[in-house]
């Protein structure tokens, strides 16, 4: 039989905790030894208004259960806030091992209808808000030499046009966790992303769904137990984990399924001076992914490009613009 994985004597910050998936990973990982820090700020769904009860609640279920935790109820789309958080979890448990961003709002929106200030408020949360708390706790981990980020993606990066905000935020994650995960190797830090699949208030909101193009549910509708937030947290164990296999990876999970999500090049069409009509003439060429090439960098990228250009024309070197 598997041993499971322990968290005994690691710190954990877990954001947007008071329901759905946040509150099942605060509950999976008191449960399994660490000291759980339950933040949420506990604003609807659009992000409007707070309500300090969820928060409080998990972190009285973790206590009930044998574990331990404290509630915060701090905003991580603001700084000063969002360093309270880390400030908490190092005075009452004295480090930080763990952080989990899972903080999110999610908002229908038309465009071009909508305004700017729809897609900024899903940046300030989504992003600034991860941005905010790791940046806060980055200083601990380079200081222990050791600590586990994890960002929340979508599967909406793929594109979804009623969630424009939403999704342009999930996309921008991807960027700054790479990114953090590279500059994180060298201190014991691993960075990871997790794309969750799972029946919580964002899904089965009838509003959401009605915009999302998705039938009502049904009045007598019972919840799917192999949908639920409890079959994501699992592998948000593993990414949190000391034996975290990856790093500056996408990982999603739910329904019983886990799968990689990556970043990927095609071998291209190594041809200069061609005119637009040539280069359309040769689409297929460029489009065609029997070859391609997953890079961990930009370096790596780079790498792979120049490597292609000059297996074509061995003279020819480029500078990346």
């Amino acid at each position: 039989m598997t041993e499971p994985l322990r968290f005994d004597g690691r710190a954990v910050i877990v954001t947007g905790a008071g329901r759905g998936l946040g509150r099942a990973h605060a509950l999976l990982l008191g449960s399994l030894g660490a000291s759980v820090v339950v933040n949420d700020l506990g604003s609807e769904l659009s992000g409007t208004g707070a309500d300090s009860g969820p928060a409080h609640v998990v972190a009285e279920e973790i206590a009930a259960a044998g574990g331990e935790a404290v509630a915060s109820v701090a905003d991580v789309a603001d700084e000063r806030s969002a360093g309270s958080i880390v400030e908490l979890a190092l005075a009452r448990f004295g480090r930080i091992d763990v952080v989990v961003n899972n903080a999110g709002i999610l908002t229908s929106d038309r465009f071009p209808e909508m305004g700017v200030d729809v897609l900024m408020r899903h940046l300030a949360v989504h992003v600034a808000g991860t941005f905010n708390v790791t940046r806060a706790a980055w200083p601990a981990m380079v200081q222990a030499g050791y600590g586990r980020v994890v960002a929340t993606t979508s599967s909406a990066v793929f594109g979804a046009p009623p969630l424009i905000g939403y999704a342009a935020a999930k996309g921008a994650l991807i960027g700054l966790a790479r990114s953090l995960a590279q500059l994180g190797a060298g201190d014991g830090i691993r960075v990871n992303l997790l794309a969750p699949a799972a029946d919580t208030r964002m899904v089965l909101d009838p509003s959401l769904r009605a915009d999302n193009g998705l039938p009502p549910l049904p009045a007598d509708a019972s919840a799917d137990p192999t949908r639920g937030p409890q079959e994501v947290s699992p592998m948000l164990a593993v990414l949190a984990h000391e034996s975290c296999p990856v790093n500056g990876e996408i990982i999603s999970a739910g329904g019983g399924r886990a799968a990689r999500v990556y970043l990927a090049e095609t071998g291209g069409l190594v041809a200069p001076g061609l005119e637009p009509a040539e280069l359309l003439a040769r689409w297929p060429q460029i489009v065609d992914g029997e070859t391609t090439a997953i890079p961990q960098s930009t370096a790596e990228y780079i790498a792979h490009r120049e490597a292609r250009i000059a297996a074509a024309s061995p003279d020819r070197h480029l500078t990346d613009g």
